[in-house]
């Protein structure tokens, strides 16, 4: 009678997630929420808004270890702000998964130095559209500004604000990348 050892804890490389990726994605969701709580005002002709660079940590993520981290990352740290700030957790959620997703979905297919540059440029576009849309949606619903009055934002403050956003996060990213991706195969040995 051998002994065999099967394993079938979720946190095993059958499974996808073996310990070694669960601890890295518990490392990038900290580092996200921590930076989820600094908040810049990036943009003068519209000083409240904010930036936060959480979004690089999850960009950094989906990108260098797969939609699924990815999405994790970009999910976690905005449940918490949930409860604080529902009306902006739900935009920056939106935004932060969707720029991670897209991203993460076109590096996995190109995975190349143009790959990155494409895959940031398409999940840039698809942000600044769920940003603009989510904006119409949501800041009617708790600032009383009427639909028309975002409408009449949109081109002077919630696109150069927004592509700012995504310019900073996906330069960051695209310089960060490369050191993260090393680390990650070094770990591998």
């Amino acid at each position: 009678m051998g002994t065999s050892l099967h394993r079938t804890h979720s946190t095993t490389a059958a499974a996808g997630w073996d310990t070694r990726r669960v601890a890295v994605c518990a490392l990038f969701t900290a580092a996200a929420l921590v930076l989820s709580f600094v908040e810049l005002p990036i943009f003068p002709a519209a000083p409240y808004l904010k930036y936060d660079p959480s979004g690089i940590v999850c960009l950094v993520a989906g990108l260098a270890f797969g939609p699924g981290v990815g999405a994790v990352v970009a999910t976690l740290p905005w449940v918490v702000h949930l409860f604080v700030e529902p009306f902006g957790a739900i935009m920056a959620l939106a935004c932060a998964l969707v720029t991670t997703l897209v991203a993460a979905a076109v590096y996995r297919r190109w995975h190349s130095r143009g790959g990155l540059i494409g895959a940031l440029a398409v999940s840039g576009v698809a942000c600044l559209v769920v940003a603009i849309l989510g904006n119409l949606v949501i800041t009617p619903l708790y600032s009383g500004v009427p639909v028309e009055g975002v409408v009449a934002l949109i081109v002077p403050v919630l696109v150069p604000f927004n592509l700012l956003k995504i310019a900073i996060n996906a330069v960051v990213a695209a310089l960060v990348l490369g050191p993260v991706q090393r680390v990650a195969k070094a770990g591998d040995r």
